[in-house]
């Protein structure tokens, strides 16, 4: 039997497509839109060449994740980023980086079917997530543009802090279920 990745056709379904999600004046959940996610490894020179390529800036330091337009690329560690595009299609964008780092060592590996992205909103937004997670995310230490890898629970999530009360979630599509209802469950007990 051949899978239907083997043929290259995308799976459109996601986890969360059949739930109803939170929405509230206080805390509100929602799947980010369909995105090109890669893992992009590699030294200062790949950063500074895949930048242009890939149409928005590659940080160089922690917590990094500048954006431009539907792109951002958010700084995992001293030689990996992770670049979302949204509503692009992965082929075509991972096509173009690549032919900028051609001659140099790196890797880029497509992650778009492996992850999905949650926005979480709202006053009690914060409050939620840091039920799970060991961050501060009070603005003055987790500001506006700020993205790192951490833990929600028992879930390896990328957290980036958008707005004052809005942040955007990668998470594995197979913890996305659990994420959502560890998240729900949290912001029940918020104070606001």
């Amino acid at each position: 039997m051949v899978s239907s990745l083997a043929l290259g056709v995308r799976d459109e379904r996601g986890p969360l497509d059949a739930r109803k999600l939170s929405r509230g004046t206080g805390f509100s959940l929602a799947v980010a839109p369909r995105a090109a996610r890669f893992l992009l490894r590699g030294d200062m020179t790949v950063a500074a060449h895949a930048g242009p390529a890939f149409g928005a800036p590659i940080p160089l330091g922690w917590g990094a994740a500048p954006a431009a337009g539907n792109r951002v690329a958010m700084w995992l560690g001293p030689d990996e980023w992770l670049l979302i595009g949204t509503g692009e299609a992965p082929e075509a964008l991972a096509a173009t980086i690549e032919a900028a780092l051609v001659s140099m060592p790196h890797s880029l590996v497509d992650i778009s079917e492996r992850q999905i992205g949650l926005e979480v909103f709202g006053p009690a937004a914060a409050l939620a997530i840091n039920a799970g997670c060991p961050l501060d995310l009070r603005e003055s230490s987790f500001p506006v543009g700020t993205a790192t890898r951490t833990m929600l629970s028992k879930a390896e999530i990328v957290l980036w802090r958008r707005e004052t009360q809005r942040f955007h979630i990668e998470v594995w599509r197979s913890f996305a279920e659990y994420a959502v209802d560890f998240l729900e469950e949290a912001a029940l007990r918020a104070p606001l």
